[in-house]
Formats: C-alpha cells, structure tokens, sequence
C-alpha cells in the first residue's frame, strides 16, 4: 500500500505544479486580456450592436462601484468559508491567500471554479497535508460553495410558481425548482452507491484509480454533510455570501443601465447562466457569458439590456479577483518556501472538528 503512495503522489504533484505554473498562468492571463478586447472591438464595430454600445455608454459608475462592493463581499465569503472546511489549525493570513489565490486562477482556468481548487490541492500538498485529505474536503468545500444556489432555486421557482414576480411559464418556475430539489436529494444519497461502485471497481485491482476517485467522491459528499452538521456559521455565512453578493454584483450591473431586472428573474437565471462555466473555455469567457444572457432574455429581460448587464458583470467578476488573488499568490509562494511559516510547510493531518 505504502508503494502506491509513493510512486502515484509525485506525478499528482508534478502535473499540479505545470497548471499552476507563472509562465503559463500568464498565458492564461494574456490569453484572456486578447479575448476580452476582441470581444470589445466586436461590441464597438459590429452591426446590430447599437443597443448594447447605447447602453454602456450610459453607464452608471455609482451602481458599477456598488457592483464592485459587492463583488469583494463575495471573495470575502470565500475567504470565510474555506478555513473551517479545509483545516481549522491554518492561520488566517495562510487562509486568506489561498483563497483569494483560488479565486484568482478561478478566473484563469475554466471549469466552474475546479481550476481554483487545483491551486488549493498544490499548496496543501506543498505543505504536507495527506493527499485524501485534500481530496475528501475539495469535494466538500465545492459542494457547500455551490449549495445555497441550488437551495435558492428551488425555494424561488416555487414562489414564481404561486405567482410572486413576473409570470412565467412552469417550465421556467417549477421545473427548475424540481430539478433543483432533485440534484439536493442525489447529493445527500450518492455516497452510499459511490462507495459500492468503487468497491466493484476496485475488485482485481485493474479500476484502481476508479475506485480511488468514486471513493474519494462519496467521502467528500459525505463530509459535506458532516461539515453541515457542526453548522458553523462560517460555513453558513460564507456559502450564502458567496452565493447573494455575487448575485448582487449582476443586479447592481442593470442598475447601472437604469434597468430594474426582478430579483427572481435574476437569481433563478444566474445558477442556469453559470451552467455555461462547465465548458472548457479560459476564465469562462464566452460560456458564462452566452448562458446568463440566454437565461436573461429567456426569462423576459430585452437582449441589449441583458448584454450590456452580462458584460460589465463578467468584467468585474474577472478583474476583481485576479488583481486582488494574484497579490495573496505571490505572497502563498514566498511562504510556501519560507520555513519560518509552518502553518504553510506543516499543515496537520488530524483536522479537529
């Protein structure tokens, strides 16, 4: 057993430390920057774009800096919420870069925020923290951060069912929500069938990296639920926070454009816009973007509205982050080398509850 440790460990460790590599973050960095003016110069020059070039020329600054506030409340709830899953013995500061330094190559990486947690995993591994470990409260942490959106969808389409906000159809009120409730009720009884499922894998050891991540999956999901069950109000209060200060950021951006967007409209459209994060594009760009503005106009929203809305919130989601993360990531590397930092080097294996 002990082999298999050692000979699987470093290829993890190596294959992390070429993602997170600086050269090639500042590819992705630069990668992103060119996307984004090509996206602007389209805006600008295109045909038919009048609308949205007319809205963001009429812009509000009062409501972007607002959107601004809030989306640093939103990385501060990340913060929050990330000591008292991963390790309660880890000193704030220590806490604070590497979430801000997830949020940070969350920007540059695709995938919904994974891109974010393969930085934490890099760090805790450089610190000595057990492989398992990460893996089991990596699961955790992204299952509770996405909780309280899913939880919010199903209370919201229910209430846009009986009729509060605008009237839509029920396959855009009730169905979301009965999906919604749906994904809970798989969460809370995967674990069980996960950990059968690897344990057939796993028999003649030839789906041993199978088994590996069906049981790695199972012991996050469940640990998901224990974390809920010590309900610490950092957990709590960082999920919801993450969750409605980013959801504000885009509400402040209609403000901007003078547009009053209903909030129902404007929760139950985000957690279907973020679905577009999944698709393996640089920082999301093009994914989000083209789901919330789908979502926005599906629910009722005029398209120039909804654009300009979407592009000034995908602006401040990207920069924020990464200018602030990028900081906290300089400083998680100097510690990382820095012996005189053990809650850094010399994280401990036994996590107290």
């Amino acid at each position: 057993m002990q082999s298999n440790v050692t000979v699987a460990d470093p290829p993890l460790d190596d294959q992390l430390d070429d993602q997170l590599d600086e050269r090639m973050l500042r590819r992705r960095a630069l990668q992103i920057v060119a996307l984004l003016a090509v996206i602007g110069i389209v805006v600008w020059l295109a045909p038919g774009l009048g609308e949205v070039r007319r809205r963001l020329e009429g812009a509000e600054a009062g409501w972007l800096l607002v959107g601004i506030a809030l989306e640093a409340l939103s990385c501060l709830s990340y913060v929050l919420m990330f000591r008292p899953i991963f390790c309660p013995h880890m000193s704030r500061r220590t806490a604070r870069e590497l979430g801000l330094s997830e949020l940070a190559v969350g920007s540059l990486l695709p995938s919904s925020g994974i891109g974010g947690l393969a930085l934490g995993a890099w760090a805790l591994r450089k610190g000595g923290m057990p492989a398992e470990h990460i893996a089991r409260r990596s699961v955790a942490f992204y299952v509770l951060k996405g909780a309280a959106n899913f939880l919010a969808v199903a209370v919201i389409g229910v209430l846009m069912f009986v009729g509060v906000g605008p009237a839509v159809s029920p396959l855009l009120s009730i169905l979301p929500a009965g999906l919604a409730v749906l994904t809970i009720a798989a969460v809370m009884a995967v674990p069980l069938g996960l950990r059968r499922a690897s344990a057939r894998a796993d028999r003649g050891g030839r789906w041993t990296a199978v088994a590996k991540a069906l049981q790695a999956l199972a012991d996050g999901l469940a640990e998901a639920g224990e974390v809920l069950r010590r309900r610490d109000w950092r957990v709590i209060a960082g999920s919801l926070g993450y969750w409605a200060f980013d959801n504000a950021v885009l509400w402040a951006c209609f403000r901007a454009f003078d547009e009053a967007v209903p909030v129902t409209v404007v929760l139950m459209a985000y957690l279907i816009g973020q679905l577009g994060g999944l698709i393996p594009i640089p920082g999301g760009i093009g994914g989000v973007d083209g789901g919330l503005i789908g979502a926005l106009v599906v629910y009722g929203v005029a398209a120039g509205v909804a654009t300009a809305a979407v592009l000034a919130y995908r602006l401040i989601l990207f920069w924020l982050p990464l200018l602030v993360g990028s900081v906290a990531f300089a400083s998680l590397r100097r510690g990382l080398a820095d012996r005189g930092r053990p809650d850094v080097c010399e994280f401990s294996p036994v996590i107290a509850p």
